[in-house]
């Protein structure tokens, strides 16, 4: 049977058998209360009155189950609850009790019908009953013009109708007023007064605690209190056939999703924070600039990486470059030894596996004229396939073939650069005979504009020529300068090469040629790029961490300043998960808006030094996702100490709290 079920009239709502209760500090033991036996019966009406230090108070908290007691039982209908955890007297004092503090106990920054709301939201009760129960609760004390006031903007008797309000919210089957007319003027008290006393004649069980006579009197038993024990009581005085105060809660059953939970934990994180927006903004700062930091660090590093990529890929990446000459202090060849031969490129597209194609080069540097512009360019003499094995489109007309090729054709292709240089302003090189060396070759074609090499050379600064052309008509040598190799997969480009060595090996009967593998090369490069760009990161995600601190300290700084706020939370029905919960959304919203903001200024810093500094920026989901989730971590991490702190807070103590 639940505590709040409709309970026997004969029987003690509550019953108190030889409570004690002692203070500890340190070796000294301070004892407050002294064996109070004491019977409460449904819709009792009693006062609890003694002078400041008799007691009063804290047989209340007790009697509210705000805090236990030493020795001795409280039965609770009946049922001992001497023993409840922390969530179990949580979930007695939210469907059971209503409180109603001298100092009216209202949280700040929320509205009065959100102050009344917050039993209920505790009590997992959808958002629309909560509404409209805390409007109609208003305007029955009178407060329908001021449901959207917050407590600053309401006087004394106005904040006591709403904490009224919200002792009644989940039924209030007992109502525990604490001095309640303390904290007003005479009219003011008048009206409380007379609040409580239909609230008795309701129904409602109203225990009152208070020092002064003429309040006392409004109930119908008055007990007093001095130095810790009952020195006067008439005894119960149970009106007969008291109405029934059924708990609102358990009528709206079902209860609100972890979701709806979250959203509402959200909301008050959101408005603990405009509550003071410079604190939240300088915590929000240190996240930012974290977060900033580590995506923009990471859009450089990954930057300069892709240029990288983008150079070698350019040159190719699955290509494999084959020099004459020995390699170390073996003795052969060099550019001139001729140890590299057209029968050796031809084995090697007709033995070794994985190759696309495997083409001859004769590199040299020439100056070409045209009409009365110059430019002096490398001039590559090489083998149709050139387009294939070097991954190149043409732009403007047509590559040479094998015919021209037989036919040793003084035909030439340009690069982009070559031919913006000789053919300015939109003019069209097709059919043009350019002049290199007192030889005329007709241009056919213009290749598409290729970028810089790995080692910053113009690849676009370049004339294509016919392998035998170049032979024959410009070097008159017949030795090849390089080799190049495109493979298939990459993935085997390392078995590719020694596949490669092998062969020249053993045509050669020595090692008298070099291969200079691009795969290995970008993979050897990329690992330097990366390896900065974590360092990079790494030092980006200090500032990360030092933001973290920050929240974890305005938390526990939170924590401190609203400690009142959490004893009136657990005092309306908190349990330690709510609390807990709470706060540790607090500092994850801090951390999300925080990151979301840090993603923009990354991004924006990164667009500024790419603009202005000229270095490589590139970006990428990853570093984004990274800083949001370290973000979402540093929330998760740095919110929990601060949360824990206030989910196991006392409530006596946190109420006490100024």
């Amino acid at each position: 049977m639940s505590l709040s079920d409709k309970h026997d009239p004969a029987v003690p709502v509550i019953e108190l058998q030889g409570v004690t209760k002692t203070y500890f500090n340190g070796d000294l033991a301070t004892q407050v209360l002294h064996g109070i036996d004491l019977k409460i019966y449904p819709g009792e009406f009693v006062a609890i009155m003694g002078a400041s230090g008799s007691g009063k108070s804290t047989l209340m908290n007790i009697l509210g189950c705000l805090d236990r007691p030493t020795t001795g039982k409280y039965l609770f209908k009946g049922r001992d609850v001497s023993d409840f955890d922390r969530d179990e007297l949580s979930d007695l004092r939210r469907e059971s009790f209503g409180f109603v503090f001298q100092s009216y106990n209202l949280i700040s920054q929320n509205t009065a019908a959100e102050n009344v709301e917050v039993p209920a939201m505790y009590a997992g009760v959808q958002l629309q009953d909560r509404h409209e129960r805390s409007r109609e609760l208003l305007t029955r004390l009178g407060l329908q013009e001021r449901v959207n006031f917050r407590p600053k903007q309401l006087s004394g008797g106005q904040q006591q109708r709403v904490s009224i309000a919200r002792a009644l919210m989940n039924g209030g089957e007992i109502i525990l007023a604490d001095e309640p007319t303390g904290a007003l003027d005479s009219r003011s008290g008048v009206e409380v007064m007379k609040l409580l006393d239909e609230l008795s004649e309701q129904g409602h069980t109203v225990i009152l605690i208070t020092h002064a006579k003429e309040v006392a009197d409004h109930a119908r038993r008055v007990i007093e209190i001095r130095d810790g024990r009952i020195v006067a009581d008439p005894g119960p005085r149970p009106p007969e056939n008291p109405p029934h105060v059924a708990s609102w809660t358990a009528r709206r059953g079902g209860g609100m999703s972890a979701l709806a939970e979250a959203y509402e934990a959200a909301k008050s994180a959101l408005l603990a924070l405009r509550s003071n927006m410079l604190r939240s903004f300088l915590t929000l700062l240190g996240i930012v600039i974290g977060v900033g930091s580590v995506i923009t660090m990471l859009a450089i590093g990954d930057g300069a990486k892709k240029q990288v990529i983008d150079a070698i890929s350019s040159f190719g990446a699955n290509l494999l470059n084959i020099n004459p000459g020995a390699q170390g202090n073996q003795r052969g060849g060099d550019r001139g030894s001729g140890s590299l031969t057209l029968d050796d490129i031809a084995a090697i597209n007709a033995e070794v596996p994985n190759v696309i194609a495997a083409i001859p080069n004769q590199e040299s540097t020439r100056t070409f004229r045209y009409q009365d512009r110059d430019i002096r360019a490398q001039v590559i003499g090489t083998a149709p396939a050139f387009l294939q094995v070097r991954n190149w489109n043409v732009a403007q007309g047509t590559f040479f073939d094998e015919q021209d090729e037989r036919d040793y054709a003084p035909v030439a292709v340009l690069g982009r650069t070559v031919a913006d240089t000789l053919f300015p302003d939109g003019e069209d090189p097709l059919g043009a005979y350019i002049l290199m060396d007192n030889l005329n070759f007709k241009v056919i074609g213009v290749l598409e504009r290729k970028g810089a090499s790995p080692n910053g050379q113009d690849q676009d600064e370049v004339v294509v020529i016919p392998y035998l052309t170049n032979q024959l008509r410009v070097t008159g040598q017949r030795f090849v300068s390089r080799a190049q190799v495109a493979v298939e997969d990459i993935k085997k480009i390392n078995q590719t090469q020694a596949d490669i060595e092998a062969l020249l090996t053993e045509r050669h009967g020595q090692v008298d040629f070099r291969i200079f593998n691009m795969g290995a090369m970008l993979d050897s490069r990329v690992e330097q790029e990366q390896t900065m760009t974590i360092l990079l990161g790494s030092i980006a995600a200090i500032s990360l961490l030092v933001g973290g601190i920050g929240v974890m300290n305005i938390m526990l700084v939170n924590v401190t300043e609203r400690t009142r706020e959490i004893g009136i939370r657990m005092a309306t029905g908190a349990r330690t998960r709510n609390i807990m919960q709470q706060f540790l959304i607090e500092a994850l919203v801090v951390s999300l808006i925080g990151g979301v903001l840090g993603v923009l200024l990354g991004i924006g810093a990164a667009a500024l030094v790419k603009v202005f500094a000229g270095m490589p920026i590139a970006y990428s989901i990853f570093p984004v996702l990274l800083a949001f989730g370290s973000a979402f971590a540093i929330g998760l991490i740095f919110g929990w100490l601060p949360a824990r702190k206030a989910a196991l807070l006392d409530p006596v103590v946190a109420l006490q709290s100024e």
